[in-house]
C-alpha cells in the first residue's frame, strides 16, 4: 500500500512539474502609433505579465528591418510579475509603415509577434498630423496623463510630445506637480517651430492611498506663467491593491466580479440633456464582493452604486448619467473606473461614447 502511495506521489509531482510553465500575455500586441515627423524617432512599448507559474525568461527580441531597435526586460520575470518589450523606429523613410517584432521566450517554441504602424509626414510646421491638441502655442500629443494599473514601487513614465507653433522661443513646463509626479522637458527650451517631449514620473511610494488619485497639472509656457482651465491637464493614477498577503482560505475563495457592461453609449443627446443607463455588477465568486473605490473623470458624467458590499450571488446596480451640458467643458476621455478586491480583477473601467446633436 505504501508502495502505491509513493507511485502516486510521484506521478503527481511530474504532472505538476510538467504542466508548469510560464506565460507571456501582452497588453496588446498591434499599435497604431498614427503619424509621427521625419527624422524624429520614435519608441513604442509592449508590457507582458507572466501569467504563468514559473519564471519567465526573454532570451532574444528580432526587429523585421535595420531602421529599429529593439530592448527588453533582461531579467527573468516571475510568476505574476511585469516586463517590457520597447521597439525604437528611426522615421527616416516617409510614408505608412507596417513593422514586426518577434519576441523568442522559455513561454513558446515559437517566436511572439508584435507589430506597430503609422504614417511618417515630411512638414515640421504641421503639427496638427502629431500634435492633436493646442495649449496656446504649445501643441501636445496628449491631453490627460494616465498612469494605469500600476503597484507600489512602480516608478512609470508617461511621455508627451509637444511642439511650439509660435515665432519665439519657450520653455513648456508642467506646473502644480503633486509630490508623487517629477516631470522632465528635453529640449528645456523649444525654439520656434521646434519640438520636444516631456517625461513625467511616477513615484508609487509617494502616492497618499491605493485605489484611484486624481490631480490636475498646468502646462505652461515658463515657470511661474498663469495657470486656468485653458492649459490644465487631468492626471490619473491607478495604484492596484496589493493581494500578496491574502491567506490561503481567501486565495481558494475569492471574489468574482462580474458586470454587465463595460461600455455605454449616449449618442444624440440635445444640449441641455441628462441621460442615465443602468450597469449590473454581480459576485460569482465566494466571498463579499467590496468596491473600494468609483470615480468618473470628467464633470460630464455622475454615477450612483446602490450598494458596495456585494454578497456571493448578489448584485449591485451602477447609475451612470452623462451631463450633455459638461461634455464640451471636459477634457481627457469620459469613463468610470471601478477597484474591487477581486484578486483577479481588481480595475473595472466603463467607457463612455456620447455626442450631441445641435438643435
Amino acid at each position: 500500500m505504501k508502495r502505491v502511495l509513493s507511485l502516486i506521489f510521484i506521478f503527481c509531482a511530474i504532472t505538476v512539474m510538467v504542466n508548469a510553465q510560464p506565460q507571456i500575455s501582452f497588453d496588446s500586441k498591434s499599435q497604431n502609433i498614427g503619424y509621427i515627423l521625419w527624422r524624429n524617432p520614435v519608441t513604442v512599448k509592449y508590457s507582458f505579465t507572466n501569467t504563468g507559474d514559473k519564471p519567465l525568461a526573454i532570451s532574444n527580441v528580432t526587429v523585421s528591418c535595420g531602421c529599429m531597435e529593439a530592448d527588453w526586460t533582461k531579467e527573468p520575470v516571475p510568476a505574476g510579475g511585469k516586463g517590457e518589450v520597447t521597439a525604437v523606429y528611426d522615421a527616416e523613410a516617409i510614408g505608412k509603415f507596417y513593422r514586426e517584432v518577434g519576441v523568442y521566450c522559455n513561454a513558446s517554441n515559437l517566436p511572439v509577434y508584435l507589430d506597430f504602424s503609422g504614417e511618417v509626414t515630411a512638414d515640421p510646421k504641421d503639427y496638427s498630423f502629431t500634435h492633436e491638441f493646442g495649449f496656446g502655442a504649445i501643441r501636445t500629443n496628449k491631453d490627460e496623463i494616465v498612469f494605469d494599473d500600476v503597484n507600489k514601487g512602480d516608478k512609470p513614465q508617461f511621455e508627451i510630445l509637444v511642439a511650439n507653433t509660435s515665432n519665439k522661443a519657450y520653455s513648456p513646463v508642467l506646473m502644480h506637480l503633486p509630490p508623487y509626479l517629477t516631470a522632465k522637458a528635453e529640449p528645456e527650451v523649444l525654439g520656434s517651430q521646434k519640438n520636444g517631449k516631456i517625461t513625467v514620473t511616477l513615484h508609487t511610494d509617494k502616492l497618499p492611498k491605493l485605489g484611484i488619485t486624481r490631480t490636475t497639472v498646468f502646462l505652461s509656457r515658463f515657470m511661474g506663467d498663469k495657470v486656468n482651465s485653458e492649459n490644465e491637464i487631468p492626471v490619473s493614477v491607478v495604484l492596484l491593491p496589493d493581494f500578496s498577503l491574502l491567506s490561503e482560505q481567501q486565495k481558494l475563495n475569492p471574489p468574482v466580479a462580474e458586470i454587465s457592461t463595460t461600455s455605454l453609449d449616449y449618442l444624440g443627446l440635445k444640449p441641455k440633456q441628462k441621460k442615465s443607463q443602468t450597469v449590473v455588477i454581480t459576485n460569482k465568486g465566494k466571498s463579499n464582493l467590496e468596491i473600494l473605490d468609483l470615480q468618473v473623470f470628467t464633470m460630464a458624467l455622475n454615477v450612483k452604486v446602490n450598494k458596495h458590499i456585494i454578497k456571493p450571488g448578489e448584485s449591485a446596480k451602477m447609475k451612470v448619467t452623462v451631463l450633455a451640458g459638461n461634455l464640451s467643458k471636459s477634457k481627457g476621455k469620459p469613463r468610470v473606473l471601478m477597484i474591487t478586491n477581486d484578486p483577479n480583477n481588481p480595475k473595472i473601467t466603463i467607457n463612455i461614447n456620447a455626442d450631441i446633436v445641435n438643435e
